[in-house]
C-alpha cells in the first residue's frame, strides 16, 4: 500500500441519514400528533390549525417553505437509507442497481419536494 487512503461518499450518506433520523425523532413524532391527532380534533386552535389558507401561507413564506424541504429531504433520504441497508439483512443483492433505486428514490422525492414547494410562490 503507497499510503493514500481511498476516498468515500460514504460520510455523506451517513450525515443525511443521521440528520434525517435526528428531525425523524425530534420532529416525526410532533408532526404525527399535530396532524393526525391534535388538528383534527381541533386541539388547541380549533378546526382552523391546518386550514387550505393557513398552511399555503406557511409554504409559501421562505422559511417555511425551507423547513419543509429540509424535512421532506432529510426524512426521505433517512428513510432509503435505512431500506438500503435492511436489504443487506433480508439477503437482497446490494449493487449498483439497489443503489440506483433507493438514492435515486430519495432524489426524485427532494427534486419534487423543491418543484412543489417553488412553483406555489411566495
Amino acid at each position: 500500500m503507497n499510503g493514500e487512503l481511498k476516498r468515500s461518499r460514504a460520510p455523506i450518506f451517513w450525515l443525511m441519514f443521521g440528520a434525517g433520523g435526528m428531525l425523524s425523532a425530534l420532529f416525526g413524532t410532533a408532526l404525527v400528533f399535530v396532524t393526525g391527532i391534535a388538528a383534527p380534533l381541533g386541539w388547541p386552535y380549533g378546526g382552523n390549525l391546518l386550514s387550505y389558507q393557513r398552511v399555503l401561507a406557511f409554504s409559501q413564506n421562505w422559511f417555511g417553505k425551507g423547513l419543509l424541504f429540509a424535512l421532506i429531504w432529510l426524512f426521505a433520504y433517512h428513510a432509503v437509507h435505512r431500506i438500503y441497508h435492511s436489504l443487506h439483512d433480508l439477503g437482497v443483492p446490494t449493487g449498483a442497481l439497489a443503489k440506483l433505486v433507493c438514492y435515486g428514490g430519495a432524489l426524485l422525492i427532494t427534486v419534487v419536494a423543491a418543484y412543489s414547494l417553488l412553483s406555489i410562490g411566495f
